[in-house]
């Protein structure tokens, strides 16, 4: 797989988070609701970033960055699961799509410290 297929899965993954966190209506969630925004949108953002790395060391960085935050979406959305902000459904649908973006820049980051 491309990075350019990493980059379009994460952007259809941040996508699909605004599109889910627009949805709550829980009032007291503002706070999980931001945080589960920011941590599913930012791992888009690092891989898009990462495209243009100024070097090597820098390009891991930024895929490092951005597999911390997928591991922060998993937290966020089980987290949101478990008090009845969102459906089962939604849950299980964001957890695929996050771990298989997650499993791709795990391998993407052993490649490119290997390569370095």
């Amino acid at each position: 797989m491309s990075e350019n297929k990493l980059v379009d899965l994460s952007f259809e993954f941040a996508v699909y988070i605004v599109k889910l966190v627009d949805e709550i209506k829980t009032p007291k969630s503002s706070y999980m609701i931001n945080q589960l925004a920011r941590a599913g949108t930012s791992i888009g953002a690092n891989i898009h970033e990462a495209q243009y790395a100024q070097s090597k060391k820098d390009f891991i960085s930024k895929l490092e960055i951005a597999l911390k935050e997928s591991n922060e979406t998993s937290y966020w959305l089980r987290l949101m699961h478990e008090t009845d902000r969102i459906e089962y459904s939604e849950y299980k649908k964001a957890e695929q799509l996050c771990g298989n973006i997650r499993r791709i820049l795990i391998a993407s980051c052993r490649t490119a410290k290997e390569n370095s």
